[in-house]
């Protein structure tokens, strides 16, 4: 994911740094044509990030294996601290709320976003007006659905940023 991640950064400039260029080349020489340790995309996003305002937005954490999550945010921490410009949005279910607030070490704001029933009648209707197949479903079928969904969603999700310490900053710090 950070390789993704560093891969789109040093896309988005005119010019390849040389330090990142030359990581590249010496791992293309190696047997295999091994691909950079996560210790090492980890530098490069640190020594490209402090130079302008970057946004990282990584969707649904909690999907990330417990041992993998725990890396992940080990590493956002690293380039954070040495990132002061860069601004993390993450999502995921509220049961790695602590965990991404501990990860990254405390400075995070929490917003807590719950579709209502109405939202999610809205969307289904949405879905099923795009079914292209719309003889599998009689009546009975559409009114269970649009019944028993809405009730069995667990509803909340979680929006995590980085914000700076000083609360005043939360307002300047991320769109």
């Amino acid at each position: 994911m950070l390789g993704s991640l560093l891969r789109q950064m040093v896309s988005g400039k005119e010019r390849i740094p040389e330090d990142i260029s030359r990581a590249f080349h010496e791992q293309r020489k190696a047997i295999g044509g091994r691909g950079l340790q996560l210790g090492d995309i980890v530098k490069m996003l640190q020594a490209i990030t402090p130079s302008h305002h970057s946004f990282i937005c990584i969707d649904a954490v909690d999907e990330c294996g417990g041992v993998q999550r725990a890396g992940l945010l080990d590493s956002l921490k690293q380039i954070l601290e040495k990132s002061p410009r860069t601004r993390i949005f993450l999502t995921g279910r509220p049961h790695i709320r602590a965990e991404v607030e501990k990860g990254l070490a405390q400075r995070v704001v929490s917003v807590s976003i719950s579709p209502t029933k109405d939202d999610i009648i809205r969307y289904l209707h949405n879905r099923m007006g795009k079914d292209e197949t719309p003889d599998a479903m009689d009546e009975s079928l559409e009114a269970d659905i649009l019944e028993k969904i809405p009730q069995n969603i667990s509803g909340t999700c979680v929006g995590l940023r980085w914000s700076e310490p000083n609360p005043t900053s939360r307002a300047n710090g991320f769109i």
